[in-house]
């Protein structure tokens, strides 16, 4: 499996991927998931991947030498959206060429990604591509895109990251979401890339390749784990069947009338059957007490 986040800041970009891949329990690999499509001082792009493998390889390399009937290519198209639109031709022809052969063997055309950079002086811009080619850009409302295994670092990304947070804060934050997912999930694993992109530069500046002797990420994986403990345990516990004059941490007030659903035993076991069950069962405790000493 794998665990990719990537962010559409008003300062730049953001991306992030782990390396690792998941064939069994027994066969565990390290691929890197980012692939950097650049001609400086025209053009940067990243592209992203979850899913398997050998299609997601197959898209890349399609990517990088594909030409549309109008003579475009990633590397000569003006928008960012065009080259999105040929990275879903890209999709849709390994799809053509290779889904059903591997729906023979039981395999799922499986893959998602991630695509963004910036192209002259258009924007930076940002989108999420599936699997029938399609895809989707995301905006201020929604800075942000994960594939793979998401769900463990998508929290500190909503309370954190806004198109106004910095690059640095940004990239910080993105580091804990994958620290929150490593601890979590065994199928995604170091090292990372990290890629930052300052809008404006259409040059690679800031990468770095993450393992587990990186002290910035050492650090993270320390100081997080700490601080959310103190902040854990700097909360107050909370107040049960508190008078009807508490006003501070009141979870549950006496008299208010909160129940469990409560499942009503059979009739046959009420009254005076449930004393002769519990005749019963006591005779037998006592009887398999004997047996042992015996």
């Amino acid at each position: 499996m794998t665990y990719c986040v990537a962010m559409r800041l008003d300062a730049g970009l953001v991306f992030l991927s782990d390396s690792r891949t998941n064939a069994g329990v027994d066969q565990i690999g390290t691929f890197r998931k980012m692939s950097v499509f650049e001609k400086p001082g025209d053009r940067v792009m990243v592209l992203l991947t979850a899913g398997n493998l050998s299609i997601s390889q197959s898209i890349r390399q399609i990517v990088a030498d594909y030409v549309d009937g109008d003579g475009n290519s990633i590397w000569t198209v003006q928008s960012m959206h065009e080259a999105a639109r040929l990275v879903g031709d890209a999709i849709r022809l390994v799809h053509e060429r290779d889904a059903a052969s591997l729906e023979k063997f039981g395999i799922d055309f499986n893959v998602s990604m991630i695509f963004g950079g910036q192209i002259g002086n258009e924007r930076c811009r940002l989108f999420q591509m599936y699997s029938a080619g399609n895809f989707i850009e995301s905006h201020n409302e929604n800075p942000y895109f994960q594939i793979g295994e998401a769900k463990y670092g998508k929290p500190i990304i909503d309370r954190v990251v806004t198109p106004a947070t910095s690059l640095d804060e940004a990239a910080k934050c993105a580091l804990i979401s994958m620290d929150s997912t490593l601890r979590s999930n065994i199928s995604v694993g170091l090292p990372l890339d990290l890629l930052v992109y300052e809008s404006g530069r259409l040059a690679v500046t800031r990468f770095v390749s993450v393992d587990e002797k990186n002290q910035y990420f050492q650090m993270i994986r320390a100081t997080w784990g700490q601080q959310l403990k103190a902040v854990f345990e700097g909360m107050d516990d909370p107040v049960w069947n508190a008078a009807p004059d508490t006003s501070a941490n009141v979870l549950s007030k006496a008299q208010a009338g909160s129940l469990p659903v409560r499942v009503s035993p059979p009739a046959a076991l009420t009254g005076a059957s449930v004393n002769n069950l519990s005749t019963q069962l006591q005779t037998l405790a006592q009887q398999s007490g004997s047996t042992k000493q015996h």
